[in-house]
């Protein structure tokens, strides 16, 4: 197993991992939050950043009109080791107190699709493209709202008695927030000469003088590969004059997912989410198993006693279904578990 690989598996890389995600703690409220300087410093950071985009006006709430609530979210970004990237506190907006047809029309809002941004990763390892990865900080507030939505002032913003936020920008949890950005980033991208994908909404393509460019954008996260080198960091320069962007430079860590680079091609591994669903499950100390399924072996809605609340289950039978990304050997096994998401018991 080359070097780089098996780094990845290390058992030592698996200790501090597993040793630095035990020992981070994310706040649940506000007001625990406000003890910490270092959320202090992300929520100040957040009210900066939505200051700066313009993202409401205090107002007096007009007659007839209502306001909805907002909270804080609080989250422990890490690297794939395992480590802390930074801290990061987002003001979201309570989305599900909206109401259709009075501050919100269409919410649908497409983002790549991942066999598009596997098959990218292959058409670059085969062809030995470089894969760019981008970041685009506060991506929803760079959408425009056309509905009114009048929101509660919150905690630590000064406002004068009556007054409310009317939002200007699509707020994070927002019904229409992802589609506003979408449609934004779409206008800016195809103004620099590209064009959606007949397959992926979500895949723009440039052809250039020099080549081909390839962009793939998942939410507020973006992939770029291509032949035209130049022409990528141009592209880079003019999605900077756009919005404010982060470049994370070759992709290393990209939704959940490790890649890592060598000569040979990439190696795609999701050990970091593999070791926060066993965490989720309480599975850290137990036993490895030859195979994920007993052999020959069949289940029936009827076997064992109906779990109280099946949440859990099927929250870990989704996580399994996106790490079938990387480890197709479970597949079959996963599909199998699937079939009784609705109706699980003990024996499943």
């Amino acid at each position: 197993m080359p070097e780089f690989v098996y780094s990845i598996y290390s058992s030592s890389f698996a200790f501090f991992f597993l040793t630095s995600i035990h020992s981070l703690s994310e706040p649940s409220s506000c007001k625990e939050a406000i003890l910490d300087p270092l959320w202090q410093q992300a929520m100040a950071e957040e009210l900066a950043a939505l200051h700066n985009t313009d993202t409401w006006d205090l107002v007096p709430l007009p007659p007839g009109k209502r306001a909805i609530g907002s909270r804080w979210v609080y989250k422990i970004k890490t690297k794939s080791d395992g480590s802390v990237e930074r801290y990061k506190a987002r003001l979201m907006a309570n989305g599900y107190s909206q109401q259709y047809g009075l501050d919100y029309e269409e919410t649908f809002d497409p983002v790549a699709k991942m066999t598009t941004i596997c098959t990218l990763i292959v058409v670059a390892s085969v062809r030995q493209w470089h894969i760019s990865q981008m970041d685009v900080k506060n991506a929803f507030l760079n959408g425009n709202l056309q509905e009114e939505v009048y929101m509660a002032p919150p905690q630590g913003v000064s406002h004068n008695q009556g007054e409310v936020c009317k939002l200007k920008k699509a707020l994070y949890g927002l019904k229409q927030a992802p589609r506003a950005w979408f449609e934004k980033f779409t206008i800016v991208i195809t103004s620099l000469g590209f064009r959606c994908s007949d397959h992926d909404s979500a895949l723009f393509v440039g052809n250039t003088s020099h080549g081909r460019i390839l962009l793939s954008l998942y939410v507020d996260d973006m992939i770029i590969t291509g032949n035209d080198v130049d022409g990528i960091d141009d592209l880079k320069v003019q999605l900077a004059k756009q919005f404010e962007m982060k470049d994370l430079g070759t992709i290393r860590y990209f939704l959940g997912i490790e890649v890592a680079y060598s000569p040979n091609g990439y190696l795609l591994s999701q050990f970091k989410y593999i070791a926060n669903i066993l965490e989720q499950a309480h599975l850290l100390d137990t036993k490895v198993a030859d195979t994920p399924l007993e052999l020959n072996v069949k289940y029936s809605r009827s076997d064992g006693v109906p779990l109280s609340d099946p949440t859990s289950y099927r929250t870990l039978v989704g996580s399994l279904v996106y790490l079938t990304i990387t480890r197709l050997d479970i597949a079959y096994v996963v599909h199998v578990v699937s079939q009784f998401v609705v109706s699980s018991t003990t024996v499943h």
